[in-house]
């Protein structure tokens, strides 16, 4: 009978005989100088690239949500994201932007940005990602509405494939009034497109 194996066994072991394998597979010599600690670095940046799926975003969110009247836009933008395409697990990156109106209710805004960073922490396609972000604080604050804006450059086109490196994807996601109002969606396209003053 095969013996079990533990999630510390999981990731401490088999995770890098599998790079050794794919290494050997790709016509390298994985005990070569510069490639004998690759299996366990690959192993370690891949957990890290990926640790999105052991944090629960509403963990996050615990005592971040305060009662408060404001009811005009908030506004994070220019979030850095990064993030592994599941297609073919190379990284696409960029930036996030996003907005909500109250509702009665309003949310801590550092854990914006960390919203982003737990759902990017996982394998993505960037319209989902935009979804998730969008529907995650919809559920939380129960806004008037929520906007998510993504630009991000995805490596899979620009180093293989159609090999576009300038080629910008952008995705939106528009919840509550900002689909239902032209003006509140006018405003906050035009405030994300407002560069800092230098």
């Amino acid at each position: 009978m095969a013996k079990k194996t533990t999630k510390n066994e999981t990731d401490e072991e088999r995770f890098p005989q599998l790079v050794k394998e794919m290494l050997n597979l790709l016509g390298e010599d994985p005990s070569r100088e510069g490639l004998q600690r690759t299996p366990v670095r690959v192993a370690k940046s891949l957990q890290y690239l990926t640790q999105g799926y052991q944090v629960d975003v509403k963990e996050i969110l615990n005592n971040a949500i305060f009662k408060e009247p404001y009811d005009e836009m908030v506004i994070v933008k220019d979030i850095e994201i990064f993030s592994l395409c599941e297609h073919h697990l190379l990284p696409f990156y960029g930036k996030a932007h996003i907005a909500y109106i109250p509702n009665g209710k309003i949310i801590g805004l550092s854990k914006l940005p960390r919203i982003v960073e737990v759902f990017s922490k996982r394998l993505q396609v960037q319209e989902r990602l935009t979804t998730q972000i969008a529907e995650c604080l919809m559920d939380a604050l129960n806004p008037k509405g929520v906007a998510v804006v993504i630009e991000a450059l995805h490596l899979c086109m620009s180093m293989r494939g159609v090999k576009k490196s300038e080629a910008y994807t952008i995705t939106s996601a528009m919840l509550g009034a900002f689909r239902r109002d032209a003006r509140s969606r006018s405003e906050f396209l035009s405030l994300i497109r407002l560069k800092r003053e230098q």
